[in-house]
């Protein structure tokens, strides 16, 4: 339920997009959730808004938060290797 309203960006278009269409794609994308989902007895949100601005940069403040949590171990050990 938190990522369903993520999902319809994954189905706009961007400059990256543009030789493609992403929405095309989302029949089949639906089709195959509503049957994980069906199999797995939950239910599909019925929500239809979703966040947008994504693919072009533009990020809610969490992302500053989440980028600080995985910058931390290589600014705590700059050398380090893995």
């Amino acid at each position: 339920d938190s990522l369903w309203p993520y999902v319809g960006e994954m189905f706009t278009r961007d400059e990256v997009d543009l030789p493609y269409a992403p929405a095309d794609l989302r029949p089949i994308w639906d089709a195959t959730i509503n049957a994980v989902l069906n199999t797995a007895t939950l239910v599909r949100p019925d929500s239809e808004f979703f966040h947008k601005g994504g693919k072009t940069g533009t990020h809610t403040e969490d992302l500053g938060h989440l980028l600080a949590q995985m910058q931390f171990l290589q600014r705590a050990y700059p050398d380090a290797s893995w």
